[in-house]
């Protein structure tokens, strides 16, 4: 399989949640494999309260990947910045890779509350998160002991052991799609993940997407029939999944959820490229494009015309999910 396009595109890490730890590492392996042959850049690998620990789960796709990485969800809630460091350095100590981060806050009032973090406000939560990557990308790229005296984190001469060489210190992203999210990112001078809205809201011939990745799903084949046909098989209709769905809206005070939630009841199960039947089912948490190779190809190249640096695909269900994106991507570059 030729490599995807010259762009930097993720795909995801399956989820430990409902199935065996045998069951689940295949399942990974498998994932991981795919990616690597795909020529993709790495794996999103998620974390919450329901799933294991990141870090052990970016060990087995260290193992098992050439190329790929695995982008690794953070959430100051679940370790200090030190205990982030640490990690990081401790895998690209032991495989000589470089591993990137992905900065998260959390979204689920649920998970917050069992955690004793729910009083902390939304904008409160990416202020502490601007904190923790400051510290975060300190301790992994100074030479020297690390002090530090913020609002949120404190250290005193504090260095990890095998800290990166700066070639291989970990790649800083964030996900997010508030406006306290865009200024998070633009004050650490990094990457922000959100999820898509479709491409004729965001207004043509500029930069809007700059800095800016996208997490979505991808369904193309040779003809719009079968992309179409391939798209219900996998996410058909699912009166339970909807109910789940209005459930976690009312659970959570994410603005990227509320905001894709919004469109669900105008978008149905209308067979545009743009499609979020599967988000809507509580299928998956991100929209997809679905269509024949030069239409999901078309779509893609006007959010790369916009400023869209990178991609996250949602987790493919077999191998052959990434061979036809990697067409899509490449009539989208073509553009």
């Amino acid at each position: 399989m030729r490599p995807f396009a010259s762009v930097d595109v993720y795909t995801t890490a399956p989820a430990s949640a409902g199935v065996d730890g045998p069951g689940f590492r295949r399942r990974l392996a498998d994932v991981t494999r795919w990616t690597d042959a795909a020529g993709a850049t790495g794996l999103l690998v998620y974390s919450d309260n329901t799933l294991v620990d990141p870090w052990l789960v970016a060990q087995c796709i260290l193992e098992r990947a050439e190329r790929a990485v695995p982008l690794v969800a953070v959430q100051p809630v679940y370790a200090s910045p030190y205990a982030a460091a640490r990690a990081a350095a401790t895998l690209t100590f032991l495989h000589g890779r470089r591993l990137h981060i992905n900065l998260v806050t959390g979204g689920s009032r649920q998970h917050l509350e069992a955690l004793g973090d729910a009083g902390v406000g939304h904008d409160e939560r990416y202020d502490r998160l601007t904190e923790y990557a400051t510290v975060l990308r300190h301790l992994l790229e100074s030479p020297r002991p690390v002090t530090f005296d913020g609002r949120y984190y404190r250290l005193q001469a504090a260095s990890i052991p095998q800290r990166p060489p700066a070639a291989l210190s970990p790649r800083l992203v964030l996900s997010g799609s508030s406006e306290r999210s865009v200024r998070c990112a633009e004050e650490l001078g990094i990457l922000r993940f959100a999820y898509p809205r479709p491409v004729g809201d965001y207004p043509p011939g500029g930069p809007l997407l700059r800095g800016n990745g996208v997490r979505l799903g991808v369904i193309a084949r040779a003809g719009r029939a079968a992309a179409w046909k391939a798209a219900h098989e996998r996410f058909p209709g699912d009166p339970i999944g909807e109910r789940r769905h209005r459930i976690v809206r009312r659970l959570t005070d994410s603005h990227w959820h509320a905001e894709l939630s919004s469109r669900v009841r105008a978008d149905g199960d209308a067979e545009d490229v743009y499609w979020l039947h599967p988000f809507g089912t509580y299928r998956t948490f991100c929209p997809y494009l679905v269509g024949d190779y030069d239409e999901v190809g078309a779509y893609l190249a006007e959010y790369l015309a916009r400023g869209v640096e990178a991609f996250i695909l949602d987790i493919p269900a077999e191998e052959d999910d990434l061979h036809h994106a990697r067409i899509a991507f490449e009539r989208a570059t073509r553009a």
